[in-house]
């Protein structure tokens, strides 16, 4: 994740789907709630208590600008020119190299949380804790809302993502653990939603290219609901340069060979691509990739979309865009290469 860490990313959460703190719960928490689902579901058979009514008045992020119209994250890219590098950084991750949903739903007879990164909400004067940092120096000391109960991604990563709906601000964190009572993390950083303020230059955040993790995550939220994505996507590669392109603030890499990709690469979906034949949701993503395309964030595996789990995901159909290539995409310029 920082310095020459090669991670692997889309992974699950460790926690139970269903589990009520401090927190607020996570939007696909309260369906399955509503739909009689998940852990908590069989609480009158084991005579374990039920869980608590869901709050009201949860915050519908679809309805809510995730940073402010004029960033990056929310830049129509379609017609930006080429990156004259782009097509040797694509065909080292592989022209025939599909598109992977990295997002899936849980399953509801294990009751194992699906594949993603998920996020949840906490309220503006939820309790703050300390935090200690692996790499303090790039990291925001925060304290940070952890709830009692978070949603942790399963794997190697281990981000937690918080997101303050009363102050509009972005908790995230990079290899959380709890240690006894005290919580550590590799790193830690603070957006402010509201602004377009970036990481220092060669600063890493709890991404590997320095950036933010919500934003760029596929939703089910906008697929299904709002059925529009109006932001860029984030996506990971097996091997990167040792180098970063803005709008990324960092590389993970010791390699300095100028065909594999650098943090940062911008691609987005050839407008000659026809979306035709493809369902309705996947659509809806393939319309963002041509319209805001999706940004290099860290290492892991080639063209590995990131999302949230949700229960409305359905795998077969997310699969479909395993149907989109390399050799479909296209790299756009956003800036000149940083090695230092």
């Amino acid at each position: 994740m920082v310095a020459t860490a090669v991670v692997m990313s889309g992974a699950c959460s460790t926690a139970d789907p269903i589990v009520y703190s401090d927190r607020v719960p996570y939007e696909w928490e309260l369906w399955e709630q509503e739909a009689g689902i998940g852990v908590d579901a069989a609480a009158p058979e084991t005579g374990a208590a039920p869980a608590p009514a869901a709050p009201q008045g949860l915050p519908k992020l679809s309805e809510r600008l995730v940073f402010p119209a004029d960033n990056f994250w929310n830049r129509d890219i379609s017609g930006q020119p080429l990156d004259p590098q782009g097509q040797k950084w694509l065909e080292s991750m592989g022209l025939d190299t599909p598109l992977h949903a990295d997002f899936t739903p849980p399953d509801l007879n294990t009751g194992k949380a699906g594949d993603g990164i998920p996020y949840q909400y906490v309220s503006g004067n939820a309790r703050k804790v300390p935090v200690q940092f692996e790499y303090a120096t790039e990291s925001d000391p925060g304290p940070y809302p952890i709830p009692d109960s978070p949603l942790i991604e399963r794997g190697p990563d281990h981000h937690i993502l918080m997101i303050d709906t009363d102050n509009w601000l972005l908790y995230e964190l990079w290899d959380a653990k709890l240690d006894g009572s005290k919580w550590k993390a590799g790193c830690g950083a603070i957006f402010d939603l509201k602004s377009n303020k970036t990481r220092p230059a060669g600063w890493t955040s709890a991404d590997a290219a320095g950036l933010a993790i919500f934003p760029g995550l596929v939703r089910a939220d906008e697929v299904i609901d709002k059925k529009a994505i109006n932001h860029a996507l984030r996506f990971t590669a097996k091997v990167t340069q040792r180098a970063y392109v803005y709008p990324a603030s960092h590389f993970a890499s010791d390699k300095k060979d100028p065909k594999l990709p650098p943090m940062g690469m911008w691609v987005r979906l050839k407008s000659s691509f026809n979306i035709d034949g493809f369902s309705p949701n996947v659509q809806v993503i393939l319309k963002a990739l041509k319209r805001y395309g999706m940004i290099l964030a860290d290492n892991g595996s080639d063209f590995y979309v990131s999302g949230a789990p949700d229960p409305r995901w359905v795998n077969e159909e997310m699969r479909q865009l395993s149907r989109v290539k390399g050799r479909d995409l296209e790299v756009v310029k956003s800036g000149e290469l940083v090695t230092k």
